[in-house]
């Protein structure tokens, strides 16, 4: 097909991942970049027009596709736009930063008839695909042990603070893991409980840099979830990938020196271990996996056949407001010191 028109808006570190995917994919033809500032960029990305501003880029460019890598409270108004500009829409998570931005957003797809990819990576990647996979021949109900810490410092830090202006850690990296559990289990969920705390000076007050939460399901799952950043966090159990069954458990697990300010760690895999009642474990080894730049291409990959072979993207877009509403019960949650019922 002819390649797609496409503009980025966002060049932090996952824009930059997805800007390269793009360039490096026929089915893409970048026209445009926005950014506030000017970041220093890999010299695949540096002949390509610069904009500060969104919506003159929108309007002047008129591109077949905008990918969104903004901050999160500019994610809804920037694929609402886009969709009404008649462009179609990969925007990364969290989808937007309240349930009913989110509903915005899907009510406009249908309303304009136009894809929208939401960045749950995970999806793409080989080893969660079989991880969902085994824990559901297991059967359920199910515990589902997950979190992802992260011992930020310097930029990393810097990103995090920015990022926690408007949504916490457990919105922000929560939502990916929401929504593997929801991929295990078809049950709703149907209660939330959170709990967080300010573990630093350098964030505003109201705002919380640890968090963790709980979340029931109707056919009596349940899972937790935690997610901390910042210099303080211990690279200790960083990152627990665990699904319980009354038959067993599936695990993901990492090697002794995985650290967890290294961003291919937060995708990759050392093994799956799995756990049948009564039979010796069996692992298997994810050694040839993909790492991170590989599964943006990946995730471009989809987009680019979503909107050529006119995918029905409703369940995708629907579970993605799902697992949002989730993870912001959670947030209010902490906020409340209440259980919050969906």
């Amino acid at each position: 097909m002819t390649p797609l028109r496409t503009l980025v808006a966002g060049l932090g570190n996952m824009g930059r991942s997805h800007a390269l995917a793009y360039h490096a994919d026929p089915a893409f033809r970048i026209v445009g970049l926005v950014n506030r500032s000017d970041p220093p960029l890999p010299p695949e990305l540096a002949p390509y027009e610069r904009f500060r501003d969104f919506h003159e880029a929108l309007g002047r460019l008129k591109p077949d596709l905008v990918a969104i890598a903004t901050y999160s409270d500019s994610h809804a108004d920037y694929a609402i736009a886009a969709m009404q500009a008649g462009a179609h829409v990969f925007v990364e998570k969290p989808l937007a930063t309240t349930a009913a931005d989110a509903e915005r957003v899907a009510a406009t797809a249908r309303a304009t008839g136009r894809k929208v990819v939401v960045g749950y990576i995970l999806r793409h990647h080989p080893s969660w695909q079989r991880l969902i996979a085994e824990a559901r021949a297991l059967g359920g109900p199910y515990v589902f042990r997950l979190n992802l810490n992260q011992q930020s410092s310097g930029p990393t830090w810097e990103v995090h603070k920015a990022l926690m202006q408007t949504t916490s850690p457990i919105v922000d990296c929560g939502v990916h893991y929401v929504d593997v559990m929801c991929q295990i289990t078809d049950a709703a969920p149907v209660e939330v409980r959170g709990m967080g705390l300010r573990l630093s000076d350098e964030i505003a007050p109201a705002m919380y840099n640890y968090g963790h939460f709980q979340v029931l399901f109707a056919d009596g799952s349940l899972g937790w979830y935690e997610a901390g950043w910042g210099p303080m966090m211990s690279d200790a159990a960083f990152f627990v990938k665990d699904v319980i069954s009354p038959n067993g458990a599936v695990s993901i697990r990492m090697p002794e020196a995985a650290r967890s300010d290294d961003i291919d760690t937060h995708t990759q895999t050392s093994l799956i271990r799995l756990h049948r009642v009564g039979q010796a474990d069996e692992d298997l080894s994810m050694a040839d996996e993909p790492g991170h730049q590989e599964l943006c291409d990946r995730e471009a990959a989809f987009v680019a056949r979503a909107i050529a072979h006119d995918l029905d993207l409703r369940r995708h877009l629907a579970d993605a407001v799902a697992s949002l509403k989730v993870c912001l019960a959670a947030d209010e949650s902490v906020r409340s010191g209440r259980p919050v019922r969906l």
